[in-house]
């Protein structure tokens, strides 16, 4: 079987391998070493990256008990190459996995909580507990767990043996009985993990919970640590700085200039819509039928419910079909169309089919849109 190197020491950058087995695999080639220092996927925790040679390692996977390295060139077997680790990643990646033991390892002492679901992606981890938390309780996990991180504690790796292993009040998802590597943080956190760790806590650097949402009767928690967290830091300082200075407010207090900007911009919206309907009522006041009964009013773009509102109110007056454009010759115009007595579908149809337009409804009333000119429009009113 591979030699484990990464259980053995986490900090592993480099190493030499002999390739025992290469076979070709979709995407590539399955390379089986005779020791390493990748981390297969596990444990909500995808596998490490780098190279083994010249050839880049894309996957690692557990397969039937053998470590699998998927690469992007062949490999000789029985050839020794220098393998090398993305070590900005893997590093990244131990400062979130420790950071989440001493979240989950804080929640379960102080709350009761399971952990029972992790998963690493790019971006950040989500951690499910199975009872809700709230979001005080939430705020102190957090801050717990980073002044675990200001203590430095020290972060160790035991193996212990079946009878040690029934003394110990470890954390852990699956049944175990076998080989069991436990995650110590001391005063902290027990908890049976397959996945490198940092020395001590204070290299995770910070902890930060982004949000959390209610999951299957517990929580789900966002959260981020180490470079990742201080990456997320500097892009949203950025868009704050950048928030505080189109809304001339201090950087800390851009939540209450945008509260500001949006009542503002409510009180806009209730007078531009009080205006509206004034300038709507403007134009349909000065309108009048043909000698046939027919009404065509045009006017700039108003809302919809208010141009419907006055179309009802001609279609009371008039016996033929009483019409609202709303819109213009560059932009093109919208209809409603309305009448009391005749049917407004067949009308629709022959104007649709004149001015290139689109729309239907019930015999009542209508509504479309047609691209042709405002002078076209009347030429076709004018004809009816």
């Amino acid at each position: 079987m591979t030699e484990k190197l990464y259980y053995k020491d986490s900090y592993i950058h480099s190493f030499k391998a002999q390739v025992i087995a290469c076979t070709e695999a979709k995407g590539g080639y399955g390379v089986i070493l005779d020791k390493t220092a990748f981390f297969p996927e596990g444990g909500g925790q995808p596998s490490d990256a780098g190279t083994i040679g010249n050839a880049h390692v894309l996957d690692v996977q557990i397969s039937k008990g053998d470590i699998i390295h998927y690469v992007s060139a062949p490999l000789n077997t029985g050839t020794v190459y220098d393998c090398k680790i993305d070590w900005d990643l893997r590093f990244r990646r131990m400062q979130n996995h420790s950071g989440e033991h001493l979240v989950s390892g804080i929640a379960h002492s102080k709350f009761g909580c399971d952990n029972v679901g992790f998963h690493m992606g790019n971006d950040c981890m989500t951690v499910d507990f199975n009872i809700e938390l709230t979001r005080d309780a939430l705020r102190f996990i957090e801050r717990e767990a980073n002044r675990a991180v200001y203590e430095n504690v020290e972060i160790s790796t035991v193996f212990p043996s079946q009878s040690e292993l029934r003394t110990i009040d470890y954390r852990s998802k699956l049944d175990l009985a076998d080989d069991v590597r436990l995650i110590v943080i001391n005063g902290y956190d027990i908890c049976a993990c397959c996945a490198p760790h940092v020395a001590r806590t204070g290299e995770i650097g910070v902890i930060k919970i982004l949000s959390s949402m209610r999951h299957r009767g517990g929580v789900r928690l966002t959260m981020i640590a180490g470079r990742d967290a201080y990456d997320d830091y500097v892009v949203k300082h950025g868009y704050n700085a950048e928030i505080s200075a189109l809304l001339s407010s201090k950087p800390n207090e851009t939540t209450d200039a945008v509260q500001h900007l949006l009542n503002t911009l409510q009180k806009t919206k209730f007078e531009n819509s009080s205006l509206k309907r004034e300038l709507a009522a403007l134009y349909f006041s000065s309108a009048s039928a043909d000698q046939n009964g027919n009404v065509c009013v045009f006017c700039p773009s108003i809302d919809t419910d208010v141009v419907r509102e006055h179309v009802n109110v001609l279609t009371s007056k008039y016996t033929g079909f009483c019409a609202a454009f709303s819109g213009s010759d560059d932009e093109g115009y919208r209809y409603i169309i309305a009448s009391r007595d005749l049917d407004s579908r067949q009308f629709v149809s022959s104007l649709n089919a004149a001015l290139g337009g689109r729309g239907g409804g019930s015999a009542k009333m209508v509504q479309g849109s047609v691209k042709a000119l405002k002078s076209d429009i009347e030429v076709f009113f004018k004809s009816l």
